[in-house]
């Protein structure tokens, strides 16, 4: 939902500006991690999917490397990127979603960890604290990776090329942008 900042209200704080960045690297890194990211700021931490794809299943290395190309084409075209910047970013991005798929395994892991302690006769708070906990970790696994690619991304792209990109990915994601 689009909400319009109040006259007078305070800036979105760093932390909301940084996970809306986790969305934003869903883009960067192919959308081949879960629910683009950005869903980790509103609870749905890498559940369904962004750009049509889904990520609930396996897919193969073929399929996500064809998907991370086909998102990085966007990409490129997006902040007009030179031959000299995308022989630099393409590696950027493929060796983060490489490093993030086995994030993506564990959260699903401990995600069926909360479905399993729900189904017990008695509630097992204990479990289900245990997997938040670990839900916790892998976003913040996840999240400094992604930190991580933003800035090796934004070393190779001009100050334009970064507020372009911020642009764009502010409008997907309904945020304004200052």
């Amino acid at each position: 939902m689009n909400n319009p900042l109040p006259p007078g209200a305070p800036a979105p704080s760093f932390r909301r500006f940084l996970f809306n960045r986790y969305a934003a690297v869903a883009f960067l890194a192919g959308a081949a991690l879960t629910a683009g990211f950005g869903g980790l700021a509103r609870g749905e931490v890498m559940g369904s999917c962004h750009h049509g794809m889904m990520m609930g299943g396996t897919h193969s290395a073929a399929d996500m490397s064809a998907h991370v190309d086909h998102m990085l084409k966007h990409l490129y075209v997006e902040v007009d990127a030179t031959d000299a910047q995308k022989a630099q970013i393409g590696p950027l991005v493929k060796q983060a979603v490489s490093d993030l798929m086995p994030l993506h395994a564990q959260l699903h892991a401990a995600h069926a960890d909360v479905m399993q302690a729900l189904e017990t006769p008695t509630v097992d708070r204990t479990a289900l604290e245990a997997a938040r906990l670990e839900h916790l970790k892998l976003a913040d696994q996840a999240s400094k990776r992604i930190v991580q690619l933003l800035a090796d991304v934004g070393d190779v792209l001009t100050a334009p090329q970064r507020k372009a990109l911020a642009d764009h990915l502010e409008s997907m994601h309904g945020m304004p942008h200052s």
